[in-house]
């Protein structure tokens, strides 16, 4: 050591593992970031008589070590896909000369039956795998190539000593490493993941741009990472950075590989201080002055988190590691695990090599379905690091299997905090009142619906406004409510169920708070909703259905007059008629945006759609708290008569059409019981197949005599209701995503009304 690395002791755990591999025992070492792994094999590879086979799935990275390696005095070499063909040749020959001592090898590079000829030729006295982690779908980088390797040691001649490195292994992870790579009764060594010196936090932020500006400007002479999600925001973020005049490079999978080197050397020299970049980035870089890793958005799981904020700080001086939490990264990670095989996903680590390679494997399939029930639960420990309020760097330590000395470590965002604790025992009583009173499990939407006192169709199909917990918890705005139920999940009060769509169940726990007295606090102010956000509350609780139709009766109207949809009415306007409903003129007026102008011009069309909806699902509309005082019903009566209107009054004041058409609907279904069916109305009426099915879906709906049993596929009945009370059936693009191709969306439609149907 002291001779090829110039160092005068080993650093905690170094020692044990070199005597162990060097009296010929299998070795597991799980060491963090920066502890020195590569020495626990460089070593005793020099002192072995042959040659030891390191297999490292980073092939841009195989060069710097050999590198290295040889510019120390150690012969090193590298077999993977950059090799020109001479290149190659010379290497292949130099290897069956036993020129070398260690020899970097990619995973893919064992599917080759002349590379396998080529090991049992020579002296192999050690197997060397790093990022061991890859051969454990529980892992959070798992690479089928990897379960190639104990074949490949088993086949050769004379079996090496074996040993595996990893930075970060679950206890299911490392029973993985030692099972797949077949160890043989190893020596298994973890010197502790705690790094003392590293400042855990997470922010939750509204604008995470403006945050991050105002970071690098108390930061000016500090290096650091920023590791975002997509490519798309590093390209976005870097032109931020960059016209703020910071030295910043970026680095993702879209670039070339020329791009992206010059740019990891840039950043590696210093010649630019910061790097924004995907997960591509990262692994194996040794630049000690890391003084920050800032993750833009949260990752899919703690094992990359922890990893990736673990190349602050490499020199053991202070370094911050912060994560900028939002619920939007949830979905966006959510897409992720589901489009497993997609680019985006792939953009990782391996780059797009590493895809083709993955697509094409025979374990691809099995993979992303066996596996995404894996990552939903990792995503799941992360979301609730992220939401307690607890020692972070304590819940990173017990997730890899530590049990630490301390509940306050004086070194992490919680436990520096200064906000002072709030009781907040009656609201999370409220909460699991509330979940226990719906009886059946639901997700986190539809519960916090039911306690915000929302107006939506599947609260009314349930009756969940019949509860006493019904709008308990309107003062607060649907995020603060969604907050406190990711608190309760995270403190272990609330348990989840399910991948995609996850439901929630009270825990064991949950009759201590409702029963025994126990308190609940928080470390976080929670506030409640001012005056002042009336008409964000009116958004919050509008009646998607409702918007639905209006919005459809807006875009005919705007298609005929030929002008924007907007020009009729905004979104707005529109989602406070699906807030209050108003079925007279004098409360149709009182609708922010309506003017008498246009209630002349459109009134009687958007009053007649929200009466039919209205009586259709038994809904009592809302009063308005500040009326405007417009003139009287007659004066209102007089003047728009007066005009060209063809609206009329009843004696109860609700707005009609005089002379109405036929109902588009109606024609269908009178052709549909002439016995016709849905593709020859659609030929009569030259209309498309799917709007003569909407058309009599509307008609089954409101209870009229047909049968449309015939046109579903009944086998994916109970498949469509389970996937329904999942997620509900507000948007149904999900719905149809979450369930096999051939489904359609008539199927879904006439599903789910014959289910409401049922429960009504």
């Amino acid at each position: 050591m002291k001779k090829y690395f110039g160092y005068d002791s080993f650093r905690v755990g170094q020692d044990e593992i070199i005597k162990n591999i060097l009296n010929k025992k299998d070795v597991l070492g799980i060491m963090p970031t920066g502890a020195g792994k590569s020495i626990c094999y460089q070593i005793p590879a020099m002192c072995f008589e042959g040659v030891t086979i390191v297999i490292s799935p980073l092939i841009s990275l195989m060069k710097d070590q050999v590198d290295s390696l040889n510019q120390v005095g150690i012969p090193a070499t590298f077999v993977n896909s950059t090799l020109s063909s001479f290149e190659y040749i010379q290497t292949i020959e130099n290897i069956s000369q036993n020129v070398y001592k260690i020899i970097y090898v990619a995973p893919e590079r064992l599917e080759s039956e002349d590379f396998i000829r080529l090991l049992n030729s020579i002296n192999i006295s050690m197997f060397a795998i790093d990022e061991a982690h890859c051969v454990s779908q529980w892992g959070h980088d798992f690479r089928p190539s990897y379960r190639e390797i104990a074949n490949v040691i088993l086949n050769l001649k004379k079996r090496p000593v074996v040993t595996a490195f990893t930075a970060t292994a679950t206890e299911i992870v490392k029973k993985d490493i030692i099972n797949l790579l077949h160890l043989e009764n190893p020596f298994v060594l973890t010197t502790g993941f705690d790094r003392s010196n590293l400042k855990f936090s997470v922010e939750n932020v509204t604008n995470k741009t403006s945050y991050i500006s105002d970071y690098l400007e108390k930061h000016k002479n500090n290096s650091g990472i920023i590791y975002c999600l997509t490519r798309k925001s590093v390209d976005s973020l870097y032109n931020t950075i960059s016209e703020l005049g910071y030295s910043v490079s970026k680095y993702h999978a879209g670039m070339s590989d020329k791009e992206r080197n010059k740019n990891q050397n840039d950043f590696v020299y210093d010649r630019t201080s910061i790097m924004v970049a995907t997960n591509a980035f990262g692994m194996g870089i040794d630049k000690s002055n890391i003084r920050f890793v800032i993750h833009y958005n949260m990752p899919r799981d703690l094992e990359s988190y922890y990893q990736e904020a673990g190349r602050a700080g490499r020199d053991g001086e202070p370094s911050e590691c912060i994560l900028l939490y939002s619920r939007s990264d949830i979905v966006t990670n959510k897409f992720l695990i589901e489009h497993t095989e997609s680019e985006v996903a792939f953009d990782g680590a391996y780059g797009n090599t590493f895809q083709k390679q993955f697509v094409n494997s025979k374990l691809s399939e099995g993979f992303s379905k066996s596996s995404s029930k894996v990552e939903y639960g990792k995503l799941n420990d992360i979301i609730d690091y992220c939401n307690t309020d607890k020692c972070l760097r304590k819940y990173i330590l017990e997730y890899f299997g530590e049990i630490p000395l301390f509940d306050n470590c004086q070194n992490c965002g919680n436990c520096l905090s200064e906000i002072e604790v709030t009781d907040i025992t009656t609201d999370a009583q409220k909460i699991l009142s509330c979940m226990k009173r719906m009886r059946k499990n639901f997700g986190s939407n539809l519960i916090c619906d039911v306690l915000k006192g929302s107006n939506t169709s599947k609260i009314r199909a349930f009756k969940f406004n019949e509860l006493s917990t019904y709008g308990l918890m309107h003062e607060y705005s649907k995020d603060t409510i969604k907050d406190l139920i990711y608190y309760l999940v995270a403190e272990g009060y609330i348990e989840t169920y399910g991948d995609q769509f996850p439901v929630l169940a009270l825990s064991p726990l949950a009759k201590r708070v409702l029963f025994e007295g126990e308190k609940v606090q928080i470390k976080r102010k929670i506030e409640k909703i001012s005056t002042n956000s009336k008409a964000k509350v009116e958004d919050e609780n509008y009646d998607i259905n409702m918007f639905e139709i209006l919005r459809q009766l807006r875009s005919k109207i705007a298609e005929h007059e030929n002008i924007p949809p907007f020009v009729v009415f905004s979104d707005a306007t529109l989602r406070q008629m699906c807030t209050y409903f108003p079925i007279t003129v004098e409360n149709f007026l009182n609708i922010s945006g309506v003017g008498m102008n246009k209630a002349q011009k459109y009134g009687s069309l958007f009053i007649d759609s929200i009466s039919k909806y209205v009586k259709e699902n038994n809904i009592i509309p809302k009063e308005f708290e500040n009326k405007t005082h417009h003139k009287s019903d007659s004066s209102i009566k007089e003047e728009l008569t007066a005009s060209n209107s063809d609206i009329s009054f009843d004696s109860g004041k609700s707005c009609n059409i005089t002379k109405e058409k036929e109902s588009t609907y109606i024609t269908s279904f009178n052709l549909y019981k002439k016995g016709k069916s849905i593709k020859e109305i659609a030929v009569i009426r030259n209309l498309t197949v799917n709007t003569i099915e909407n058309h009599l879906l509307k008609c089954y709906e409101l209870g009229m005599d047909l049968d449309l049993s015939s046109y579903v596929q009944s086998e994916f009945e109970d498949n469509i209701k389970n996937v329904v009370n999942k997620i509900g059936y507000e948007k149904l693009k999900p719905i149809k995503d979450a369930l096999p191709e051939n489904v359609s969306y008539f199927d879904i439609k006439y599903y789910i009304i014959k289910d409401f149907k049922k429960e009504n």
